[in-house]
């Protein structure tokens, strides 16, 4: 059986950052959900990282000291090293080195499902490693040469081969994901066209975007099996799900369920995830998903905005729902504006939800009455599948409808207006 590696976690606490307590809890979760043990923990005050090692030269004899103690084989930095610290690092604490980046991309390398996030993880990890090949040890460095090598040049290394091979690596998945964005894209401009709101669930990872997605498709679509992965670890969610919601007076919208987000999201990846994200960025409402459980909640939702802003999502109305509030000391399910406090896990506050949902999307219906002749039977077909239709009774000229639609068919269809 293959023994659990085991972990030292490093962080550096520059200038006494307010969040850094949680930055290293959550680098213990990282590192519980890449089924790495932590065997212990060295944490630096300091004014400045120091560019050779990180961490200031007095630490690595403390770090090397137990790292020897305890047998553990991975030292993991809080931060991202550059590829000259991992050199280093590795020459001198004599261990394997890896930082919070490589421990994300990790974790979504081995959840990744669909193609397209398989693809963009690959990409991430690849951009990730193209300028640390130098930190990589033993054989990269080496001359090439032998067959297949002899017309390279002469001074070509095998680093320089590997380097190259990335290279080409990166531009061949950036093609194949590029047809796969197309694909989203058409898909997108579809629904545009069908003028169906788009819904999007954002937020820190496991604060519960998943459940909501399963609740209220439970609770609109039940013949539907169209559950989406939920499980209480960080990351569960790789792929952008999109769910139809169908209301009971024929209104709809749809759902989508995202990536959640961390602190200190690896760039790469967050430029490979950046067209799923794009999801997002189409969205009628954003339903902002809050772990009120977590003591600290308000951090996690500035990590979210922040991490939104980055990539150019502002400016779309929003609703903040603090799920988990069954934990809390709270009476559940609370309305607060645009606030909701409900429980997606006991299934409690999904009423609440839609009635907020309704609020922010269906803002151009119109309630009127019409008289529609008998000879135009496919209008009253059309609205009896596209409109909420209240009353219907029959006169003498045609048939009365009290209903509410879009401005777009009651401008559409004036002429019949009563």
């Amino acid at each position: 059986m293959e023994q659990r590696e085991k972990a030292i976690l490093v962080g550096v606490n520059l200038n006494h950052q307010p969040d850094f307590d949680y930055s290293m809890e959550e680098l213990r979760n990282l590192t519980d959900a890449c089924d790495i043990e932590v065997g212990g923990e060295i944490v630096q005050n300091l004014q400045r990282i120091n560019k050779s090692h990180y961490v200031g030269t007095g630490k690595i004899d403390e770090i090397r000291a137990l790292v020897e103690m305890l047998d553990a084989n991975v030292v993991i930095f809080n931060d991202e090293l550059s590829p000259s610290q991992i050199r280093n690092l590795e020459a001198d604490i004599d261990c394997k080195v890896i930082d919070r980046t490589i421990l994300i991309l990790d974790i979504f390398a081995e959840r990744a499902r669909t193609k397209e996030a398989q693809l963009q993880v690959e990409v991430a990890q690849l951009q990730y490693m193209l300028p640390r090949l130098v930190g990589l040890r033993a054989s990269l460095g080496r001359q090439g040469g032998g067959s297949g090598l002899k017309n390279r040049g002469a001074g070509e290394t095998k680093l320089e081969l590997d380097r190259r091979k990335i290279e080409a690596k990166i531009t061949a998945l950036n093609k194949e994901l590029e047809v796969l964005v197309a694909h989203r894209k058409t898909q997108r401009k579809q629904r545009k066209k069908n003028n169906v709101p788009v819904v999007s669930l954002v937020g820190y990872t496991n604060a519960g975007k998943s459940t909501i997605m399963n609740a209220l498709v439970e609770k609109f679509n039940p013949l539907e099996n169209k559950q989406v992965f939920e499980k209480d670890m960080l990351f569960a969610t790789l792929e952008t799900s999109v769910r139809n919601i169908s209301l009971a007076d024929q209104k709809s919208f749809l759902l989508t369920d995202t990536v959640g987000f961390v602190s200190k999201l690896p760039h790469h990846l967050v430029k490979a995830f950046r067209s799923t994200l794009e999801e997002v960025a189409e969205s009628d409402l954003l339903i902002h998903v809050v772990d009120y459980s977590n003591p600290n909640y308000e951090q996690l939702i500035n990590i979210t905005n922040e991490t939104l802003k980055d990539i150019g999502i502002e400016n779309i109305p929003t609703i903040y729902a603090y799920n988990k509030s069954d934990l809390m000391d709270i009476q559940i399910p609370t309305v607060r504006g645009e606030d909701i406090f409900l429980s997606a896990k006991q299934r409690i506050g999904m009423d609440e939800l839609i009635g907020l949902i309704r609020k922010e999307i269906f803002t151009d219906y119109i309630k009127c009455e019409m008289l529609i002749p008998y000879d135009k039977g496919g209008i009253i077909s059309y609205f009896n599948e596209y409109a909420h239709v209240i009353n219907t009774s029959y006169e003498e000229t045609g048939t009365k409808l009290i209903l509410e639609c879009k401005k777009s068919d009651y401008e559409k269809h004036q002429e019949y207006i009563i």
